[in-house]
């Protein structure tokens, strides 16, 4: 008679994947999966943009950074090929922030990749889609969406998630 091999489990592994699956779980029945997300940023915090190109719209004040463009706020760090700053009636301060082209979000030890970021600076409300990818450690969720509340430091993945878990030392 042979004996079939047992592997020993450390608690913090059971725990992830007993959440993972629970969220596995709630998103195949909602199409929706709550998590936390990176570092939680101050919305109110400055926005530093690089980028290769500048132009400012006189009609309505918007200006559109294109080429390697990066966007600082606090603790997180978005690259895009283009973003399109646009501010509010008076102009006085920013309204939302458009990126597109193969957008890159990165916050603490988080990051994800999408087609399209809008970022609501005001509300701290910042939504990826088209083809969302998380990266949380060894393991990854991907989605048609995720929102994030950057003041918050969580996220909301939605439309078909799927996920792909890893257990440590496997």
């Amino acid at each position: 008679m042979t004996r079939a091999k047992t592997r020993q489990i450390s608690l913090r592994s059971l725990t992830l994947v007993t959440g993972m699956l629970a969220a596995m779980s709630l998103g195949a029945q909602a199409q929706e999966t709550s998590i936390p997300f990176g570092t939680a940023s101050d919305s109110a915090a400055p926005i530093q943009v690089e980028s290769e190109t500048l132009s400012v719209s006189q009609d309505d004040g918007a200006a559109i950074f294109q080429g390697a463009v990066l966007v600082e706020q606090d603790e997180m760090r978005l690259t895009a090929a283009r973003v399109e700053v646009i501010y509010d009636e008076d102009q006085s301060r920013i309204e939302r922030l458009e990126a597109t082209g193969g957008v890159t979000l990165v916050s603490g030890e988080d990051a994800a990749e999408a087609e399209r970021a809008d970022y609501a600076v005001e509300d701290g409300d910042l939504v990826l889609s088209g083809n969302v990818l998380l990266v949380r450690g060894l393991s990854t969720i991907s989605a048609e969406r995720m929102r994030i509340n950057v003041d918050a430091g969580t996220a909301v993945m939605e439309g078909r998630v799927r996920t792909f878990l890893t257990q440590d030392g496997n």
